[in-house]
């Protein structure tokens, strides 16, 4: 290995991460199609609850503590935003903002626990394991497979909902396995990026795929290889700076959508006058 991932703990982070940019690329397409940003954003930081009490009862632990306070963000946006009324992301900021409060309330009154706040908001290259890398593969493997298998009932609720329900396609089913995905690809992400970082990892790839191409085949291929592009060198930058890895691969992604973004504006506006001089 060259000398930024020389050591075994990055090696495990390397590979984690890596494995990680399949159900992140893949799913973060559909994130970004179907204006899902903020819920993806909010299932990452309503596992800081979770996270708490899995570390202050050593029985349950973190990891089993995330997935019950994701499956119950997941429940809870489902149920409630059932109601038209309550739709547009209303749901997911109460439920976001008593996680939070939650969360803060047992790691300081409660539990108590030993473990740096920093580490469980935004990862720890010594938090991978090589049960994390059996988990990652594992979610890997689960979401592209569940993701092939349902890929043309998702296309059809995403783009013509309305076909989908009287061609049998069944669009809720869909959505509840969609949001059950998201939310086990972020509990498996969180030892590497934590809480509020996740959705660098989940969102900002595929976005930056979709200002490239508006073919669903091309964007997910683009998403996932930006993914794990950003999570190699955002770990090398790590290694190299001592700094956080979920920081240093956010602030890559953004960095790159930013640049996608400049060079994708300036085509448009050469493009735009190229068509006014041919009309002149």
């Amino acid at each position: 290995m060259p000398p930024p991932f020389d050591a075994p703990y990055i090696e495990r982070a390397l590979l984690a991460g890596v494995l990680l940019a399949v159900p992140f690329g893949l799913l973060g397409t559909w994130v970004v199609l179907r204006g899902l940003a903020f819920f993806a954003h909010g299932v990452g930081v309503a596992t800081f609850p979770g996270v708490v009490v899995g570390l202050g009862l050593p029985a349950l632990g973190p990891i089993a503590g995330s997935l019950a306070a994701a499956a119950g963000f997941t429940a809870a946006v489902s149920l409630f935003e059932r109601d038209h009324r309550l739709r547009g992301g209303a749901v997911t900021g109460l439920v976001l903002a008593i996680a939070l409060a939650l969360g803060g309330l047992l790691l300081t009154s409660v539990f108590r626990v030993a473990a740096p706040v920093e580490s469980v908001l935004f990862g720890s290259l010594l938090a991978i394991s090589g049960a994390d890398v059996v988990r990652c593969a594992a979610v890997a493997l689960v979401a592209l497979v569940t993701l092939v298998l349902t890929g043309r009932s998702l296309a059809a609720s995403t783009f013509d909902r309305e076909w989908a329900g009287p061609a049998g396609l069944r669009p809720g089913r869909g959505d509840v396995l969609l949001l059950g995905l998201l939310a086990l690809a972020v509990v498996t992400a969180l030892p590497a990026v934590g809480s509020l970082l996740v959705s660098g990892l989940l969102v900002v790839p595929a976005a930056t795929a979709r200002l490239v191409t508006d073919r669903l085949a091309p964007m997910q291929a683009l998403a996932v290889a930006l993914c794990a592009l950003e999570t190699v060198l955002g770990l090398a930058l790590a290694r190299t700076l001592d700094i956080p890895p979920g920081a240093a691969v956010a602030a890559l992604a953004g960095l790159g959508f930013g640049l996608v973004a400049a060079v994708a504006g300036l085509i448009r506006r050469a493009r735009h006058a190229s068509r006014i001089e041919a009309g002149a």
